[in-house]
């Protein structure tokens, strides 16, 4: 069992930076896929960003590619979403999870086990 805590979340103007954390307890996450869901009022819960259990391999999903960066340390058991740029349409709920797969793109939500409670990010224009 692997429970998840973001922490980092905040109000921002837009054109700001905010980095999210993931903290892991119970297990390691060494072995898992880890990624950040994002989920605003009245929407779907939708992937943001992934990483592989190795750290080698990154995906993000389009509207974040160049702004938003994925790390993890596996020794620390974290796992961090850096996030520059920020826009309006960011804000959302971020909620961090992890997926025992390790084949795919493992951008849906059924792939994953294991999910924070989330941090809320509000970016202002």
């Amino acid at each position: 069992q692997v429970q998840l805590v973001e922490s980092g979340g905040g109000l921002v103007q837009a054109g700001d930076s905010l980095r999210l954390s993931c903290a892991a307890s119970g297990s390691t996450i060494s072995s898992y896929t880890m990624g950040w869901f994002r989920q605003a009022p009245g929407k779907e819960r939708e992937f943001v960003a992934r990483i592989s259990w190795s750290a080698g391999t990154t995906y993000y999903t389009d509207s974040v590619k160049g702004r938003f960066t994925i790390s993890r340390d596996n020794a620390k058991n974290t796992v961090s979403l850096q996030m520059n740029i920020l826009k309006p349409e960011d804000t959302a709920v971020y909620i961090c999870a992890a997926s025992p797969q390790r084949a795919g793109l493992l951008t849906r939500t059924r792939e994953y086990d294991y999910w924070g409670q989330g941090t809320q990010v509000t970016v202002s224009s």
